[in-house]
């Protein structure tokens, strides 16, 4: 690993700080000045200050623990038992003059993935044309278009299989019979029940198909889409914030490709930006859901899951969002995306 990408300083911004969490895998920074150690700050901290409203343009220091764990140069056979205690990736050692001169960091190896506190049934919806990855959509449809040697369904299956699901719905329209031809071949150690719609229904229509045979919080995912995080903290702030949806998003980064001209009074030119920069949170088409949802809505109505959104939003129930990072969130809704993924998922 680039040792570069744990560290930032003050000045930096909370954005600037996401890409780098982001590129060091270890979702940790240390805020130093001059290789003096001044704070950490680490996803969660992030986190934090995005759900309360801050800004992505802040600096660092808004947001970071000006309390780091450290341990003293000569006290490395601590730091196992120190990573330990407090649950984190790394520790540095520090002189007499607070200047870090190394680090000591988890194995990752030895960390097994978590699972969620209480098993979590998955909905997939796999009922669209794809349209998007025309032409391959025109002869598989969506989940069964290959990453490597499974498709892509398969693969989201493998993602949440890891948190200790074992029970997976889904929602089938297109080219049904293949996925569900393809599904019944394989030896499978989990359970998996396909949902047939009749009518096309929307991207949120077809869970009303599931009255009555989900009745705790659920999983629900495109078909197309994978999230390379720790989705039991999207889970846990589920819970504890009482959502009734929690809209996993990603940060993405936009470069404007061409000069940007703000108009003032009388036509007259106000500012001028070249190729400025755009960060916002998108949604990526995962969330954690409350069973109310499916009992809220009509039998077999077409309805799109964000009209049910803001339904909610209107209404007395919370919603809300889990941000994570731009490299977080993989993507094969269009075919540009396709390669990134496979990359990504080592295929």
């Amino acid at each position: 690993m680039d040792t570069e990408n744990i560290y930032i300083e003050e000045q930096n911004t909370i954005r600037e700080a996401m890409q780098k969490i982001d590129g060091n895998s270890r979702k940790l920074l240390f805020v130093q000045d001059e290789g003096v150690l001044l704070a950490t700050l680490t996803d969660g901290d992030i986190r934090r200050w995005i759900l309360k409203g801050g800004d992505l343009e802040a600096q660092v220091r808004q947001a970071a623990n000006y309390q780091p764990v450290y341990l003293q140069e000569g006290q490395a056979q601590k730091a196992i038992p120190m990573l330990r205690e407090y649950g984190i990736e790394a520790v540095p050692l520090l002189n007499e003059q607070h200047v870090i001169t190394e680090i000591v960091f988890q194995n990752r190896v030895e960390i097994k993935p978590t699972s969620f506190e209480k098993e979590i049934p998955v909905v997939m919806m796999a009922g669209g044309l794809g349209t998007r990855l025309s032409p391959y959509t025109n002869i598989l449809p969506k989940p069964l278009i290959p990453i490597g040697d499974y498709p892509i369904a398969e693969h989201i299956i493998n993602s949440f299989r890891m948190y200790g699901c074992n029970q997976f719905f889904m929602i089938v329209n297109y080219k049904r019979n293949m996925i569900k031809a393809y599904f019944d071949e394989l030896e499978k150690n989990y359970q998996l029940t396909f949902v047939m719609e009749e009518k096309p229904l929307g991207t949120g229509g077809g869970i009303s198909l599931l009255k009555g045979k989900i009745r705790e919080t659920f999983i629900l995912t495109n078909c197309d889409i994978v999230i390379d995080d720790d989705l039991t903290k999207a889970y846990r702030q589920h819970r504890e914030s009482g959502n009734v949806i929690t809209m996993v998003c990603s940060l993405k980064n936009f470069t404007i490709p061409y000069g940007v001209v703000n108009i003032g009074k009388d036509g007259m030119i106000e500012s001028m930006q070249e190729k400025p920069n755009m960060s916002f949170f998108t949604n990526t088409g995962c969330y954690f859901v409350e069973p109310d949802v499916i009992e809220d809505l009509t039998y077999n109505e077409p309805v799109d899951f964000p009209a049910i959104i803001e339904r909610y939003m209107n209404g007395d129930r919370k919603v809300g969002i889990y941000p994570i990072g731009e490299d977080a969130w993989l993507d094969m809704g269009q075919i540009d995306e396709l390669e990134k993924m496979k990359e990504r998922l080592g295929c």
